[in-house]
């Protein structure tokens, strides 16, 4: 049976950098860096006990979140520990290095997760002789925009689209041109404000202004989709999964009816414009007011701010059920579909999942996936997909927000 393999470099090269590491013949050229130094760049893959990561979208703060990992190595010959003079990367085992974790299968490498390294934890044994573990902890690079302090943003001059604007923050903080990849954006912006706050601040920002998204991809890269992508309006086939052979099989189906993603009111202002509202009646009689606050925007009239406002309330103003999440065994027999899957899927990617519950009855529902994790072991390989609808209903959307009278999200 094939299974995928996983594979953990670490980066030790001296000095903070940006891009992740590439041997010839084993990285991608225009998104990795070259390194010439095997001593420094170290493939830790035989050494690994354990791996989680996880990326995603928090349905509660309505944004992607950092990426983390925990990569933990069985330390047979105390290289990982600093003080050891013996070991080849003495001198080289600092925080912000470069972690980089992919996956093979059937030929192909899949990205899992590209960050960098926040702390070693060593844990002692007991007993001399006894195996010892080193855990390394890492962040994405939304850590590395949140440390940057910036105040002005060169060239950023009035009338640019969003996917623009991003882009030169992203060159404020010194973030390489080849390690990101930026819509163009839909709405135009206001000249910067030039006021201190940090780069991943000013860069959500102008997320919210659009309606868009901002993450950081698997294989590290910053990534702006405007809201025709966040709407799910790109032509994608479903992934279907389903629990009766119809599908991929999964386990730990979680399907929930609350109210988190209801908004029934919104307050929206841009710097220097007035607070423009909207307000659902018939959603706050029916759920009580779910209010939606966004202040400081970067959109170039108050109309644009309405509409925003408007297009938030229309598609938040309605909940059904949706499945949060399902896990996939990768370790599985005869599960290449869903290895596939586990390791190939990622945001905005629509998938079916169905459900079928006490008494024949069904659930079943079309998402987005909005988060990926991995749990890693020995013997044990997990995939979790987080799903949400999107972020935007389609319905409303055109030109600008494409609001047409009083018309809300139909469930």
């Amino acid at each position: 049976m094939t299974r995928p393999v996983v594979n953990a470099i670490i980066n030790f090269s001296t000095g903070a950098g940006f891009a992740q590491p590439m041997i010839i013949d084993a990285g991608q050229f225009g998104i990795n860096a070259l390194a010439d130094a095997a001593a420094v760049v170290v493939d830790v893959s035989d050494q690994v006990d354990s791996i989680k990561t996880t990326r995603g979208r928090s349905a509660q703060a309505d944004q992607f979140q950092a990426g983390t990992m925990t990569l933990r190595i069985v330390d047979t010959e105390g290289n990982f520990n600093p003080q050891n003079t013996a070991s080849p990367y003495y001198s080289l085992l600092s925080p912000m290095r470069k972690v980089q974790i992919t996956a093979s299968y059937n030929g192909q490498t899949y990205p899992i997760f590209a960050g960098f390294i926040t702390a070693f934890t060593t844990q002692t044994p007991k007993n001399v002789g006894e195996v010892q573990y080193t855990t390394i902890q890492a962040v994405d690079a939304f850590r590395l925009a949140q440390n940057a302090q910036i105040s002005t943003v060169t060239g950023a001059t009035a009338g640019e689209t969003t996917g623009s604007r991003i882009g030169k923050i992203l060159n404020t903080i010194g973030w390489p041109s080849t390690m990101r990849s930026l819509s163009t954006g839909l709405t135009t912006v206001q000249a910067d404000p030039a006021t201190a706050r940090t780069g991943l601040e000013a860069m959500q920002t102008i997320e919210i202004t659009e309606y868009g998204a901002l993450y950081v991809s698997a294989e590290g890269n910053f990534i702006f989709q405007d809201r025709n992508v966040t709407a799910g309006t790109v032509d994608d086939t479903a992934t279907v999964f389903a629990d009766d052979g119809s599908g991929i099989s999964y386990s730990n189906a979680v399907w929930r009816l609350d109210d988190t993603l209801v908004f029934n009111q919104a307050n929206v202002s841009r710097v220097g414009g007035s607070v423009q509202s909207s307000t659902n009646t018939a959603s706050v009689e029916k759920y009580f007011a779910h209010t939606y606050n966004a202040q400081n925007l970067m959109m170039q009239t108050d109309a644009d701010a309405l509409d925003l406002a408007r297009a938030y309330v229309a598609s938040r103003a309605e909940t059904s059920i949706r499945c949060d999440a399902i896990t996939l065994d990768l370790y599985t027999d005869n599960y290449n579909d869903g290895v596939i899957a586990g390791l190939s899927l990622d945001y905005f990617n629509p998938v079916t999942v169905t459900t079928t519950q006490s008494g024949s009855s069904i659930l079943t529902k079309t998402l987005q996936v909005f988060g990926v994790s991995h749990d890693i072991k020995m013997n044990s390989w997990k995939t979790t997909l987080t799903t949400l609808e999107p972020i935007i209903d389609s319905y409303i959307l055109g030109t600008n927000y494409g609001i047409l009278g009083t018309n809300v999200l139909s469930y």
